[in-house]
């Protein structure tokens, strides 16, 4: 949401901003990415009493919910209270569909109280719909996802990062791992590092209080280590770079040769390979992209993406690509062109929050 955000800051410059969020790192992103700009909450347990004191403690003019947070309550309350709810980005998969298919009295309830749904394809869309939204409640913008911004530093930057990881040595990058996957990502480096001894694996956890685990693991495995958090040049022995830093993940992905996409080699559901694409980094993933199923069927259908299917796998393709760049950079430009094709998205959204301002 932070595009979102970002264009609303610069329309309403007098519009307070309350941002909540579920987790403490979500909260500490609120705080990089927007300082004192906004204001800050952990969001209020779905219970009446709760829900009813945060809506007479804040008083919202307008309730933006985000891709699946869908709390009945708090749409209740709301509604009762006058407040319009966007449930913007919208997205759901099919086997969360499935879930709330379970609920499906609640969930209809939910739904038909919401002000609008701004789902991000046709297919959640329909999932919606099926739920029990009202058509004339539905309006397709397209993933907020597709338009990133990146910063005009991040080249420069992403060059001096290349420079302390060696050069010239060839790079691949493991991003937003988790538990479970990173020993497979071990597993498909060992396998990189025997045909090709240079290859550094840069590695990045998607949950800081694994970094510590992740280091043992890594070790364990036999690769000498370089921590992001040392702020030291990796050595020529140097194998895997751990990236145990916050908000600096696009950094990393610039740097490198190829991105593996994590939560996907186990049944996480995958993550954002958008800010990979947008860079023009060739990008992989496993078979378990639930969570992002639209966007990575997308890029395969249009050859801007591998999928693989195991850690064997993954390392075949990774010494393919370190050791092709012509086709490595193929698939990067075709990820690339794919990202600017689908902007447009924030442009579409911000009327829709504009309209429900004015109401």
């Amino acid at each position: 949401m932070a595009p979102l955000i970002g264009r609303l800051m610069d329309r309403y410059p007098g519009m307070p901003l309350l941002i909540t969020t579920t987790t403490p790192t979500g909260a500490e992103r609120v705080r990089a990415l927007f300082g004192d700009e906004v204001e800050h909450r952990y969001a209020p347990i779905d219970l009446p009493w709760v829900v009813n004191r945060f809506l007479t403690a804040f008083r919202p003019r307008l309730l933006i919910l985000v891709e699946t947070e869908i709390w009945p309550n708090l749409i209740h309350y709301a509604k009762c209270e006058g407040v319009p709810t966007l449930l913007a980005n919208a997205r759901l998969s099919v086997r969360s569909a499935q879930g709330y298919h379970r609920l499906a009295r609640l969930t209809r309830e939910a739904l038909q109280n919401l002000t609008l749904i701004a789902p991000h394809a046709e297919a959640d869309a329909e999932r919606f719909h099926t739920l029990g939204a009202r058509p004339e409640k539905i309006e397709v913008t397209g993933s907020i996802k597709f338009d990133i911004h990146l910063p005009g530093s991040l080249l420069e930057r992403a060059d001096v990062m290349r420079r302390e990881w060696g050069g010239q040595r060839p790079v691949w990058l493991a991003a937003s791992t988790h538990e479970g996957e990173d020993e497979l990502i071990l597993q498909a480096h060992a396998a990189v590092h025997r045909t090709i001894p240079d290859a550094l694996l840069v590695l990045v956890p998607r949950h800081p209080e694994r970094f510590e685990r992740v280091a043992q693991l890594v070790e364990a495995a036999g690769f000498l280590l370089m921590r992001r958090s040392r702020q030291r040049p990796c050595e020529e022995e140097t194998g895997v770079f751990l990236g145990d830093t916050m908000g600096e993940l696009t950094l990393f992905m610039g740097a490198s040769d190829a991105a593996f996409i994590g939560g996907s080699l186990v049944p996480h559901g995958g993550h954002n390979m958008l800010e990979a694409a947008a860079q023009g980094v060739a990008v992989v993933f496993g078979p378990y992209m639930f969570n992002f199923s639209e966007v990575s069927e997308l890029f395969l259908q249009h050859q801007a993406a591998i999928q693989v299917d195991s850690a064997d796998a993954l390392a075949t393709q990774i010494i393919h690509w370190l050791s092709d760049a012509s086709e490595r950079s193929r698939v990067g430009e075709a990820g690339r062109e794919l990202v600017e094709q689908n902007r447009g998205a924030l442009d579409r959204l911000t009327r829709l929050v504009e309209g429900l301002l004015e109401c």
